[in-house]
């Protein structure tokens, strides 16, 4: 399977986004919009055949500190490599445009996502049960060379 990486937008994000079953509650174009209005972001999609399968958002919180904030791949493409592919292009982006540290957050629940992070060097800083008891939320932290 080919594909292709390049910055996409909203519209394409919430195509993927509302493809995503483990999404209770999939983002809103105007949820979406609310965060990023103030501050640099970068948002990349992976397209097949020209439509958006997969995405990866995130947006500076400090002036060297970027957040991986949202990435989803939907099923049938999973197993590709299409999301180690969207972190890769991530994180050259990051090391080019100045940014010395990316963090992201996950949940327990979500073990592909967990398991690519530790492989691509992103080292656990925090972890806590939601209120619930349903699941952990773990944050992690990769240092740019």
């Amino acid at each position: 399977m080919n594909w292709q990486i390049e910055t996409g937008t909203l519209e394409e994000l919430i195509a993927v986004e509302d493809q995503i079953p483990e999404f209770t509650t999939p983002k809103s174009k105007e949820g979406v919009m609310n965060r990023l209005k103030r501050t640099p972001f970068l948002l990349l999609v992976a397209k097949v055949d020209d439509v958006p399968v997969a995405y990866k958002l995130g947006y500076e919180v400090e002036t060297c500190h970027f957040y991986s904030w949202l990435g989803a791949v939907i099923p049938a493409y999973r197993g590709s490599g299409i999301a180690q592919s969207l972190l890769d292009a991530q994180e050259k982006w990051c090391a080019s445009n100045g940014y010395r540290s990316i963090s992201v957050k996950s949940m327990n629940k979500f073990k592909s996502m967990l398991m690519m992070l530790i492989k691509n060097n992103y080292h656990i800083v925090d972890c806590h049960r939601l209120s619930d008891g349903s699941d952990s939320k773990i944050s992690f932290l990769k240092r740019l060379n």
